[in-house]
């Protein structure tokens, strides 16, 4: 009795220590502050961190994932599972381990206009994951992406800065081309124009500003353009807008109409088919001695 006893305890203990190795490499969702300058305040992200980074020496691709207009960075948590979505396609080799970086925006639109959040994402964000997180800091090892204002802040920042993103996401982004439709937060912000919406000030932050400047460059982005098709915001029109632009120029990118509207529903659904398009331009994780 006393061995089987003995036999039982040690099967438990084993258990156990099991799972606190499990639990000590599992991925993790950590929520991180620090001081953003260009903001003049305390500034809040949520990071995904990968099975494995705490005990490995390993630099990881970094993605950094812009959230909708009056959302926050732990949507992409709660209402899009990042983490499943990423540890599945990790486990199955669709995308590389990564740290995925998800930063709060307001209704900023992430441009310099309420908040100078353009320049806190390029001269806070970046630098402050760089330096406290083993990420790679190249061009291949950046990748960007986000959903509705997301979208249009992640295509404003990959056409003004091909040189630092290896690919973009742009799910039912909010690029409307000349202007956004009567019923746009993007009118009632105050971003665009305070106490009325200013066309020419829309127009002046608005990709079509930003086109020429990209292709002089000569960097291409590959990006991946969805949109639902029942978007009320009709963002299936400018979604295939865009991409025929980038067909006719001879860029990389990849277009998908999907049955939804303008709602997780249609982002959840389809982030792991943005993840793995763009992780396929990205850089592999390299040892960071």
């Amino acid at each position: 009795m006393h061995q089987l006893h003995r036999v039982w305890r040690s099967l438990f203990l084993a258990a156990g220590a099991l799972l606190l190795s499990s639990a000590a490499f599992a991925s993790d969702v950590v929520t991180r502050e620090f001081k953003s300058n260009a903001l003049g305040r305390e500034w809040k992200y949520e990071v995904y961190l990968p099975t494995g980074y705490e005990t490995s020496r390993l630099s990881y691709p970094v993605l950094y994932l812009l959230h909708g207009n009056g959302g926050s960075g732990r949507e992409w948590v709660d209402k899009g599972k990042v983490q499943s979505v990423a540890d599945g396609l990790i486990a199955s080799g669709d995308m590389p381990p990564a740290v995925i970086v998800m930063p709060d925006a307001g209704m900023t639109w992430y441009v310099d206009r309420k908040e100078k959040m353009e320049a806190a994402v390029l001269r806070d964000l970046f630098p402050e994951v760089e330096k406290t997180l083993r990420v790679l800091r190249t061009r291949e090892g950046r990748l960007i992406g986000g959903l509705s204002m997301g979208g249009y802040g992640s295509l404003r920042f990959v056409l003004k800065y091909p040189e630092m993103f290896a690919a973009a996401a742009l799910l039912s982004p909010a690029i409307y081309a000349p202007l956004p439709p009567p019923n746009s937060s993007a009118r009632k912000v105050g971003t665009f124009g305070e106490p009325a919406f200013d066309e020419q000030v829309w127009t002046s932050l608005n990709y079509p500003s930003l086109w020429q400047g990209y292709l002089a460059k000569k960097m291409p982005v590959p990006m991946y353009i969805n949109s639902g098709d029942d978007d009320e915001f009709m963002i299936e029109a400018d979604a295939t807008k865009l991409y025929s632009l980038l067909r006719a120029n001879r860029q990389p990118a990849e277009l998908r109409i999907v049955d939804g509207a303008h709602n997780w529903g249609v982002w959840g659904s389809t982030l792991g088919d943005a993840m793995k398009y763009v992780f396929r331009y990205s850089a592999k994780p390299v040892s960071a001695e």
